[in-house]
């Protein structure tokens, strides 16, 4: 069995793993990233930078490639329900970081891909069988025909990480009692620049503009709801998407081919209680997992792999660093989660108490010019300040806030 030494292995090639991969390269450390896939895969999910991400991959050279390749600025993320509506302006965010960006998963992990720094090798079709421990202290990464030693590990190895449960720590997961149907609908030129999500009596709809004159449409279903659908139920179902949102009707064609071919998702959330151990760190889906609704969850990977190569460049104990790493990243994971798990249920919970609290939610956080920019900020990872109490209540619409009109002061 071969051995070679590397300064870090990252296993995974995700937006996680290339991700640490272009922060530990930029420290000048020798990583070779490891990915068990042959091919990058396409799939329906990652497609919307925050702002604070973007500010990130801006400094790595990542989201110039984007832009170059197609991806499309957003400017607004609307929530809708049947008596008002949340807007929040990205334009009223500082300068330079006022925009959302979409593009589709594959293209985002290709261009993370193509600029990755001179010190990291990139190693496609390589599964990572255990970890290599040199006494109680993972040490490196053992492959089907090797092993790559290292004094730090990656794991960004997704939601059901190996290496995660090989460094003994372990993640409840929770799944959420829908599932979200994603289509590609083809065709539609002149979208408007902005993330949609409208709450009906079913649930979630929400959609954003993709290159090349495409929407990604996301509805939620019941986990059941397509077992044993015909072509008649097929286009019954479309028939009553069309009903809940009569704007779809300018491409009803498009929708009904789009339904066809069908993506159906399961959710879930969760925070792993710890995201390192001697040696390990956890990056992305191996660490959190949230509702895709808020648009974080591959926002949040990317500050994973900045908040370890910042702790890196601050201290040569690896060790050292990696407790660092967790101490100032898992309350933000955890908050985020928090975040994420409190939107989502805002759109998504179709319980009488649910609907009535989550949709008078909305509607006074979208009146509240404090609290929605509150809301924004956070979710552009732009700097968390979580909501009090007081907040809370505003929110609910059960005390007044004499601040409504005005952005918090932090701002």
């Amino acid at each position: 069995m071969s051995a070679e030494n590397a300064d870090a292995v990252v296993c995974g090639a995700g937006v996680g793993g290339l991700a640490a991969a272009h922060a530990l390269g930029a420290l000048g450390l020798r990583v070779v990233v490891v990915e068990k896939r042959a091919t990058v895969p396409r799939i329906p999910k990652g497609e919307v930078l925050q702002p604070g991400a973007l500010k990130i991959l801006r400094a790595w050279g990542v989201s110039e490639v984007l832009e170059e390749r197609g991806a499309v600025r957003l400017s607004r993320l609307v929530a809708v329900e049947a008596r008002g509506r949340m807007a929040l302006d990205y334009s009223q965010l500082p300068d330079g970081s006022n925009w959302l960006l979409s593009a589709d998963h594959e293209s985002i992990l290709e261009a993370l891909a193509d600029t990755l720094p001179d010190t990291v090798e990139l190693r496609r079709g390589v599964p990572v069988s255990d970890v290599v421990r040199d006494g109680g202290r993972i040490a490196g990464a053992a492959l089907n025909d090797g092993e790559i030693r290292a004094p730090l590990v990656v794991a960004a190895d997704g939601i059901s990480s190996r290496l995660r449960k090989a460094a003994g720590i372990e993640a409840r997961r929770r799944d959420y009692p829908h599932r979200l149907v994603a289509l590609d609908l083809a065709d539609v030129p002149d979208a408007a620049p902005e993330v949609v999500a409208h709450t009906t009596a079913r649930g979630l709809r929400m959609r954003y503009p993709l290159p090349g004159s495409r929407i990604r449409l996301y509805v939620q279903i019941q986990p059941d709801e397509f077992r044993g659908i015909d072509d008649v139920g097929l286009r019954g179902w479309t028939d009553s998407l069309l009903t809940e949102l009569p704007e779809l009707a300018e491409f009803e064609e498009q929708l009904r081919t789009a339904v066809e071919h069908r993506q159906t998702l399961p959710v879930s959330h969760f925070t792993a209680p710890a995201i390192a151990a001697p040696g390990i760190a956890l990056v992305g889906e191996s660490a959190h997992s949230v509702h895709p609704m808020a648009a974080q969850g591959m926002n949040s990977a990317i500050y994973d792999a900045h908040a370890l190569s910042t702790g890196l460049a601050e201290r040569s104990d690896v060790d050292g660093a990696l407790r660092d790493y967790q101490d100032r990243r898992l309350p933000e994971i955890e908050q985020i989660g928090t975040i994420s798990h409190n939107a989502s249920r805002m759109l998504t919970d179709l319980s009488w108490a649910g609907r009535a609290i989550g949709r008078r939610a909305l509607r006074n956080t979208g009146a509240n010019r404090r609290l929605s920019y509150q809301v924004m900020h956070n979710l552009a990872g732009l700097g968390l300040h979580p909501m009090t109490p007081f907040d809370r209540l505003c929110q609910l619409g059960l005390v007044p806030d004499p601040r409504s009109r005005r952005r918090p002061r932090w701002a």
